[in-house]
Parts: C-alpha cells; structure tokens; sequence
C-alpha cells in the first residue's frame, strides 16, 4: 500500500477503526450528559468538577482534571469540530500504530497539553474543556507518518485547495502561536493545541516509534518500487510477444505486407529498447 502520493479527501473511505470508534462514543455520550445536567442546573458542577482548571490543579491536587478535562466540551459545534478532526486523522494514524499505541498516544498527547497549558497559564481560575489538544498530538503524528499526503480541503466550505500534510498541520500550529503569543480574545487555549503537537512529537521520537514509523515507511517504499518494477518488467514483456508476432508476420510475408499498427509496434519497441539500454550519465 503506497501512501505517499495518495490525495486525502474529505468523506474518504476505509472504515471506523475501533478506538476512534468508542472515542467518539465516549465524547457524545459525555456531551449529552452535560447537556442533560445543563437542564437541571447542575452542569457547573461537572464542569468545575472534570474540567481543568490551573489553579485548582496546583492548589488543591486536582490531578485528574488533567485527564477528564479532554472528555468535556462547552458547546456542540466545539464537539463536533474536535471529533470530525479525530475522525479524519485518527483512523490512518490507529492503522498504523496499532489501536493499543493509538489509545495510548492519545491520552498522553492530551495530558501533555493540558500540562503545556498548566505550566503557562498556572495561576488561571478559567476552566479548559475540550480534546484539542490530543487531536493536535493525533495531527502532529498524521503529518510524521504521512508527510506529503495530499489533502483537499473545502476552503469557505466552497473553494476546493489541496495542500500536503506537513504543510497543512505547520499552518495549523502556526496560527495556534500567533494567537496564543499575542493573545486573543476567542476562549480557545491555543498553547494547549502546541502542547498537544510538541509532546506527540517528543513522544513518538523518544519512544523509538519514530524510528520505526521510519522503517514502516521504508518498507512501504520499497514495495512501492517493487510494484513499479513488476509493471514495468510485465509492460516490456507484452511489448516483446507482439514485436515476435510482428517478427513471424515479417518473415512470412515481408516488412511491406505489415499493417500500419504492427509498423507502430515496431517503432514504439525500438524506442522503448533503446531507452532501456542507454547508460546513464
């Protein structure tokens, strides 16, 4: 399977691989108790209760907060966003590591962002909900397994643009430092998402999964190539049969009695073997 070339669309296929599966799950279901304890007034409870909030985390050994808080999310367009991205770059990056790794990647990515977020922000009373910060991890891993994947992406939901994968997650984490360095006033914690990125990166590379994600890909190269040379051994040696045919057709009745389609036969052969042979400079 080659996937260094392939376009990466929006609606592609392949199936919903299993952790992504119950990610997804555990997310909505969580969302739909929030909202359920949001009729009843209790929501704040299990938001100051599950979300993250610094100061706490610090203070009063809220320890966990620093894993509940990416099952939370404040509102529902915030929750879809976050799983339509899990779900478009989670799936190929499960494939390849593996649903345990995968789950296991996840988790820490998330917790490195909310600790990236922690370290910065330590003394903040504003509670941070949200998996942004795993899936940024989960994009950083995409973008190292897949770097120069095509993806199209619906610009103003109109304007189809095409961009390779590195590229795509180094615009995302740059706008994640402008607006967190110069500061914004839309909510979002934007150190987090590069937590999420950095400490993805971090782990991947001292973990040794990088060096074997570098000999996946070789090998996936190399039976690319493989592949290659099979078709083009297969191509040469149809081109062979029909030149014998013309060659036998040639002996019985001469060049004259071919037909103008077995002359271009001859004509392509010849050009094809004298490319074959010629040395390389």
């Amino acid at each position: 399977m080659a996937y260094y070339d392939r376009t990466f669309r929006l609606g592609f296929g392949g199936g919903l691989t299993k952790a992504i599966k119950y990610l997804l799950i555990a997310n909505a279901a969580i969302f739909i108790l929030q909202m359920a304890l949001r009729l009843s007034g209790a929501a704040p409870y299990l938001v100051n209760l599950l979300g993250m909030r610094p100061a706490e985390v610090l203070s009063s050994f809220y320890i966990w907060q620093l894993f509940t808080y990416m099952f939370l999310h404040g509102d529902p367009w915030h929750l879809i966003i976050n799983m339509f991205f899990l779900w478009m770059f989670g799936c190929e990056v499960e494939r390849t590591l593996g649903t345990r790794e995968f789950i296991k990647y996840y988790l820490v990515c998330g917790v490195g962002a909310g600790l990236f977020h922690l370290i910065i922000n330590f003394s903040s009373p504003v509670v941070v909900v949200g998996a942004s910060g795993a899936i940024y991890g989960v994009m950083a891993a995409f973008a190292v397994l897949f770097p120069e994947r095509v993806i199209t992406l619906l610009l103003f939901l109109v304007l189809p643009v095409q961009v390779k994968a590195k590229y795509l997650v180094m615009v995302f984490a740059g706008i994640s430092l402008l607006l967190g360095a110069f500061g914004s006033n839309d909510g979002v914690a934007h150190f987090a998402h590069l937590g999420g990125m950095l400490v993805g990166f971090i782990y991947l590379r001292f973990d040794g999964h990088l060096n074997r994600v570098g000999g996946w890909l070789r090998q996936q190269q190399q039976s690319r190539k493989a592949v290659q040379n099979l078709k083009k051994s297969q191509a040469m040696q149809q081109i062979r049969e029909q030149v014998d045919e013309v060659l036998d057709k040639i002996n019985e009745v001469g060049y004259d009695g071919l037909s103008v389609e077995e002359k271009r036969i001859l004509q392509d052969a010849s050009q094809k073997f004298s490319q074959e042979t010629e040395p390389d400079n």
